[in-house]
């Protein structure tokens, strides 16, 4: 079909290291906006995935030797067709997973940076030579690529999630297979096109989508040859791909569910902080993994932060992903709706007011929602919500605070709002996260450059500038003895 804003290409068999193929079946992607389908994409088999990895293996022994150099180049002309492509992508992601298009276009921008970040950085990329004990020693730390990368990725950011794990990847010299989530493949195939439209040599990544994704990927964690799982996704699901991981010892990163706090001091500047609670509360319908979940606020200041944010909530456009007007979106399934709405029930139930919002709306939607007086016992202070839901919790004392915002098997990003410089570094201290912002709603925007993970059940390891790129590298010493 032709391309529009409206309507982008669609890629529906998986890309494999022959090109695009048709798996025996195929699934339904629906559009969470209108429940409508969209398309009818390869349910690609186990058989597809173990030869995708045997092609994989091929690719990685001619990959693994070219230069730093020649890397870059594909990576830099794949990261020029993803800007050139933002209109179609950004349509991509508001069709199959309800992102509002003008927030999934930025999110084409955040993704190709990974890209651009990594095209440079592998260049700059050196060796280190070892100080020597003896005269007639010399010393080298190497590093190689890992080799295979089994990547499975989430529908929240269907494009940066993959880049952000498969450009690091390609820079260092591995190959990637990939498996989107069944909710959004497209973007990711759309991707995977663009990848091979930049040169990107057969095989060096290969995207298979499925819908029975523990019988696609037991392959992967049986076969030793795959040295390295990148998952993002939900706690439950990272702790069973890294048991199965341990079998043959992959390398394993893992950046896993949040919950995260939102303190307001009673010394904020409550312009910035009700701004940038918007910021970190409604994007994405409040379906990303550091969503801000938990809204502690000062007793000093509760009374008119709450009003400032539940009229913030009130004033967001809710509607089809797809309208250039859209500010909130749909719930990207059923199951995501339910539970936000029994949160919001048992915090009513318990005690709780609603200061704005509070019902599901027809199909997926939910109403941008503030609730009030919310306390201890609460559903939605120890569940991540991933939802359009604001609880605030008043609080009197920093450490009681504090224990308050740790009080989670969670770790990965939290945020804290005051004047006082002290107080900033004191918190941001003793959070137990990965990821603190300070007076800043929006840490990650546009910084590639920058690491990201969390800590305790949010997984292990970091994306995100050299930090990501050493999570596909393996280190060797290398002696050399003078003769």
């Amino acid at each position: 079909m032709t391309a529009t804003a409206t309507h982008p290409k669609l890629f529906t068999e998986a890309f494999t290291s022959s090109g695009w193929v048709k798996a025996p079946n195929t699934f339904t992607v629906y559009s969470p906006s209108t429940g409508k389908a969209i398309a009818e994409v390869s349910d690609c088999t186990p058989e597809m995935g173990q030869q995708a990895i045997e092609t994989a293996l091929e690719a990685f022994a001619s990959w693994r030797k070219t230069t730093a150099v020649e890397r870059s180049k594909i990576l830099r002309r794949w990261f020029d067709l993803l800007i050139a492509h933002q209109s179609e992508l950004g349509a991509l992601m508001a069709l199959e997973m309800g992102k509002p298009v003008t927030e999934a276009c930025g999110e084409v921008l955040y993704g190709a940076g990974f890209v651009e970040f990594y095209a440079e950085a592998i260049k700059h990329h050196t060796d280190d030579l070892i100080a020597p004990s003896f005269a007639h020693k010399r010393g080298m730390a190497r590093t190689q690529p890992v080799g295979v990368v089994y990547a499975v990725t989430p529908w929240n950011f269907p494009l940066a999630m993959i880049t952000r794990k498969v450009a690091p990847a390609l820079a260092a010299g591995c190959v990637v297979i990939n498996k989107p989530a069944e909710l959004s493949p497209l973007t990711a195939l759309f991707a995977a096109h663009l990848w091979q439209e930049a040169g990107g040599p057969a095989g060096t990544f290969q995207v298979l989508p499925t819908f029975d994704p523990v019988a696609f990927s037991a392959p992967f964690f049986a076969d030793e040859r795959v040295r390295k799982l990148t998952f993002t996704g939900s706690t439950e699901v990272g702790r069973i791909l890294y048991g199965q991981s341990a079998k043959t010892l992959k390398r394993v990163s893992l950046e896993l569910g949040g919950h995260a706090p939102f303190i307001v001091f009673g010394d904020a500047d409550l312009d910035n902080a009700v701004t940038q609670a918007g910021i970190a509360k409604w994007r994405n319908c409040g379906q990303t993994c550091i969503t801000a979940n938990r809204f502690y606020v000062h007793s000093s200041v509760v009374e008119e932060f709450s009003s400032r944010l539940a009229a913030q909530a009130a004033a967001l456009n809710v509607g089809d992903a797809s309208s250039a007007t859209t500010q909130v979106g749909p719930l990207v399934e059923a199951a995501g709706l339910e539970k936000v709405r029994a949160q919001v029930a048992d915090a009513l139930e318990k005690g709780a007011t609603i200061l704005t919002g509070g019902n599901a709306l027809e199909g997926l939607f939910h109403q941008p929602t503030v609730l009030g007086n919310v306390k201890a016992g609460m559903r939605i202070l120890t569940e991540e919500t991933f939802g359009p839901v604001a609880p605030i919790i008043s609080f009197d004392d920093e450490q009681a605070v504090i224990d308050a915002a740790n009080d989670t098997p969670f770790g990965l990003a939290a945020y804290l709002f005051t004047r006082d410089l002290s107080r900033a570094f004191r918190v941001s201290e003793a959070l137990e996260y990965g990821i603190v912002g300070v007076n800043d709603g929006g840490p990650f925007a546009l910084s590639p450059q920058a690491p990201f993970g969390g800590v305790k059940a949010s997984g292990m390891g970091s994306e995100g500038g050299r930090w990501g790129l050493e999570e596909y590298l393996t280190l060797k010493y290398v002696s050399f003895g003078l003769v």
